[in-house]
């Protein structure tokens, strides 16, 4: 039977890169949501590669993004202020550049329907879509 499930947003996130981003993400079999967390100063010189997936909803928890849609609007930059949300089509290609608020952070939670292949699995390693990703260790 189905369970609800509950989680605190800023509490028990994983380094993709240790003093730069961090994250978390659950998955049900309609949805993946994701916690998103760059830290300064780390996080200031990560940058995210254009990726794909279905529709996603972003929450602009800290700090602030501007988000790019290279194929569809080239020339248009989408910024997200603390409290904004940014609904993204499904399979438009998009990334995005962080600013930060006074503590060093930009922040965000992400629901995407269907859910990210990569947050399907439930040990799933913390994933985020960078330009260039960090070696991994197993």
């Amino acid at each position: 039977m189905a369970r609800v499930r509950i989680f605190t947003i800023d509490d028990e996130l994983l380094p993709v890169v240790e003093g730069g981003l961090y994250t978390k993400n659950f998955s049900t079999p309609r949805i993946s949501v994701s916690v998103v967390k760059f830290v300064a100063p780390g996080g200031a010189a990560l940058k995210a590669r254009a990726h794909s997936h279905g529709e996603e909803a972003s929450l602009q928890i800290a700090g602030g993004c501007s988000v790019f849609q290279p194929d569809d609007h080239p020339d248009a930059e989408f910024r997200m202020e603390a409290g904004d949300v940014l609904l993204i089509p499904a399979g438009s290609s998009h990334y995005g550049h962080n600013r930060f608020n006074d503590d060093g952070v930009s922040m965000r939670l992400n629901v995407v329907s269907p859910p990210r292949a990569e947050f399907v699995a439930k040990d799933a390693r913390p994933f985020y879509p960078l330009a260039d990703p960090p070696a991994r260790r197993d």
